[in-house]
């Protein structure tokens, strides 16, 4: 029996499965520097840039174009090597993630100085009208390497997750089918976040190759620019963003052509800022829950309901220490780090934290995400988090800091209100006033950024 299996996972590994949904040779891909990229001028593209690739096992994709970053994705895996996804495009975070993988090399789509080892650019994608009808669409096997995504950091050092092309085939299925579901089988995105993170992977570059999708080359951050992508691209609109992001665009007051829906991830949506986007952009805010290990796999509306449904086919199973996942991209079980409680025979679920970030001193427990939250609710607070730190004191208490964006506020003020809402042995101290978090591309907070920061705002 066991050599029946390890053949099926043999056969299963080599079953090619396409580079890009092909149903029509004319579809729009892309809206690329003012003019649409149809599937057969995307594929003439690919196969030219993969002519021009160095022998290797790997590659990192380093494009800032979401445009040039797809066809490099795409060149890459049909060259047989993967995509390297490093948390950050700063020059230390490109270094570890090469150093990791000897013998890669990296592309980009403008110049750099000082360049990664083994830099080339990619060449220019100039717009062939004649592209043939009659190309060759491209297949790759199921269980080929196509991606290495590295997580932010957050909760501490970057790590390594590969990703198969069968994996993000049957993550993307899981993405279609939520979105179908609310703005209909065929629309264009506009996205805020950048090519790189996983979640941008999943929601501008799988989207539009294995979808009726078309997505905006740029990546827009001013609420103008954004508008004007929006208007660029033909409806029904999808919007795929932050909280961050987002918070600035309702706050700028930007007027935004009609859209079909709003899409979040990377950080839990406030509630009172999900109604104000649907009332300022009259569309839905959906939010998807995943993470660079697992990719999506629920969704909900958190204006409608505070629960997370599961997407077709997803399985959780509680543990002591966090949740067991089964989901159609995952090749085996995964464990999360969060703690969730299942309703409506285990359909949905409720998010009740993450096992680290879980606190308990003198008996008491409380969890850094509502500290957070307490923290973010007092009035003249535009942000700020709260964290503990590694070391702990003489009796064996890791202490808990809080870094506070409050121009208006001073740190006893702020101190005063927390305590009208916690536990005083969940008073940050040290708590410091500074003037922006280190937030990443994503709105994450990689945890060194904090440290670091805390360190330079040590009082004199």
């Amino acid at each position: 029996m066991a050599i029946v299996y390890e053949t099926y996972q043999r056969d299963e590994a080599q079953r090619l499965l396409p580079l890009l949904k092909v149903d029509d040779p004319q579809r729009v891909v892309a809206l690329h520097d003012g003019q649409a990229i149809t599937a057969a001028q995307f594929i003439a593209h690919v196969q030219r840039v993969a002519a021009q690739l160095p022998d290797a096992s790997a590659a990192v994709n380093l494009c800032e174009d979401r445009y040039a970053f797809m066809v490099a994705f795409c060149a890459i895996a049909l060259r047989g090597q993967a995509n390297l996804l490093p948390p950050s495009r700063a020059p230390h975070a490109v270094e570890e993630v090469m150093a990791a993988h000897p013998g890669c090399h990296a592309i980009g789509d403008r110049s750099m100085d000082p360049a990664p080892h083994r830099y080339h650019a990619l060449p220019t994608l100039l717009v062939d009208a004649s592209a043939s009808n009659a190309v060759e669409w491209p297949s790759i096997p199921a269980g080929q390497h196509v991606a290495v995504g590295y997580t932010s950091g957050s909760t501490g050092t970057p790590r390594a997750n590969v990703k198969t092309w069968r994996n993000l085939h049957a993550s993307t299925a899981g993405n279609l089918r939520m979105l179908h579901h609310v703005v209909g089988e065929r629309f264009a995105v506009v996205a805020t976040v950048p090519p790189q993170h996983i979640y941008g992977v999943e929601m501008s570059v799988l989207l539009p190759l294995l979808g009726d999708v078309q997505v905006h080359a740029g990546r827009p951050f001013f609420p103008a620019d954004i508008a004007t992508a929006l208007e660029d691209i033909p409806a029904p609109r999808v919007l795929v963003t932050t909280p961050v992001h987002l918070r600035a665009l309702v706050e700028s007051g930007v007027r935004l052509p009609p859209l079909a829906a709003m899409l979040s991830a990377t950080a839990p949506m406030p509630p009172e800022l999900a109604a104000q986007a649907e009332q300022c952009f009259d569309a839905p805010l959906l939010e998807v829950f995943g993470s660079t290990e697992t990719c999506a796999f629920a969704t909900r509306r958190v204006t409608v309901d505070s629960r997370w449904s599961l997407y077709h086919g997803v399985h959780l199973h509680p543990q002591p220490d966090g949740t067991q996942i089964d989901a159609p991209q995952l090749d085996a079980p995964a464990t999360l780090a969060d703690i969730v409680s299942l309703h409506d025979e285990g359909r949905r679920f409720e998010l009740r934290g993450r096992h680290a970030d879980m606190l308990e001193i003198a008996g008491k427990r409380a969890s850094l995400g509502d500290l957070t939250h307490r923290l973010l609710a007092i009035p003249g607070v535009q942000d700020g988090v709260v964290f503990q730190l590694d070391d702990a004191d003489a009796i064996g208490v890791r202490r808990i800091a809080a870094l506070v964006v409050a121009p208006t506020l001073d740190e006893h003020l702020i101190l005063d209100a927390l305590r009208a809402s916690i536990d005083p042995v969940f008073l940050p101290r040290p708590l410091r006033l500074v003037d922006a978090l280190p937030r990443n591309e994503t709105g994450k907070l990689p945890r060194a950024a904090l440290l670091d920061l805390l360190d330079r705002h040590v009082p004199a």
